[in-house]
């Protein structure tokens, strides 16, 4: 059953050093507020996993908390390149990074094959593809009813899965709605799992037809983070904050201003900023 936690504790009671960890989001619902304490805490040696790693991973990476990355597209939506990431892949700063790349096709089949329990996923992709060159866990198999070939990936089992909603309801359920990418997969196919929501409710009746809705019970976590996603955006709370995408490009462009900005805006403060940002953002709006 799901338990409620401050954000500080649902870290340090599920993530360590040397875990794989999926920190999901699809444009909506990125879980900045929680890859931010996993910063602070100073987590080492991690393995982390998304369909498309953004600003959050490039601060994970360039804080030396990952050692490998298992992706399907890396970049700062809308801007261009993750510059910590490139540093760290080809300059080796502040380590040398391994990186196994896939299609979001693989991506997605494998969290799902992961949350079925099973060993791999098979599916229809990477035909002619290139990324069969350079990444071996990428194989083929015959079907044994129609000889057909397809493609076989090994299914993602994380120890840990973050991800932000919009709420909880007392009882522990999460409520998700808008773009969700594979955050329930991810959930589902982990071992542990974190969830920062927006707010407490009593119930989640009245939910709408395309709701997610995670039962307790697929849960170990959950922290109330108001603003949590930022500047990613949740529906319905907030909007995306495209400014901070375009002014992280220039941060992350230097390491000493990199690091000189993760020292004021994320190590030296807590959860509580995000709920400040926000009511910025809603004000600028």
């Amino acid at each position: 059953m799901a338990k409620f936690q401050s954000l500080a504790d649902a870290v340090a009671d599920n993530v360590k050093d040397g875990d794989t960890v999926a920190f999901e989001g699809f444009t909506h619902l990125i879980p900045h507020a929680a890859a931010h304490e996993v910063i602070r805490q100073g987590r080492k040696d991690l393995t982390v996993m998304r369909m498309t790693p953004d600003m959050i991973y490039d601060q994970l990476i360039g804080m030396g908390c990952v050692k490998k990355m298992i992706f399907s597209f890396a970049g700062n939506p809308g801007v261009g390149l993750l510059r910590r990431f490139r540093d760290a892949l080809e300059n080796g700063w502040p380590h040398q990074l391994e990186i196994e790349e896939h299609s979001h096709a693989a991506m997605a089949n494998a969290y799902e094959a992961g949350a079925a329990g099973l060993p791999c996923a098979i599916f229809r992709g990477y035909r002619g593809a290139e990324l069969t060159r350079v990444n071996p866990n990428i194989k083929f198999i015959e079907c044994p009813f129609t000889g057909e070939r397809l493609a076989a990936v090994p299914a993602l089992r994380p120890d840990v899965a973050v991800i932000h909603a919009l709420k909880a309801s007392r009882k522990g359920d999460i409520f998700m709605e808008g773009i969700t990418g594979v955050q329930k997969e991810a959930v589902l196919a982990a071992k542990r799992s974190i969830v920062t929501v927006e707010e407490i409710v009593d119930d989640l009746d009245d939910v709408s037809p395309n709701a997610t809705v995670l039962p307790s019970w697929t849960v170990t976590s959950i922290a109330v983070v108001p603003g949590g996603a930022h500047p990613s955006y949740t529906q319905g709370y907030y909007g995306r904050d495209n400014a901070a995408y375009l002014e992280w490009d220039k941060v992350a462009s230097d390491r000493d201003t990199f690091k000189a900005w993760m020292e004021e805006h994320v190590l030296n403060v807590g959860p509580e900023v995000f709920e400040t940002r926000v009511a910025h953002l809603k004000n600028e709006g």
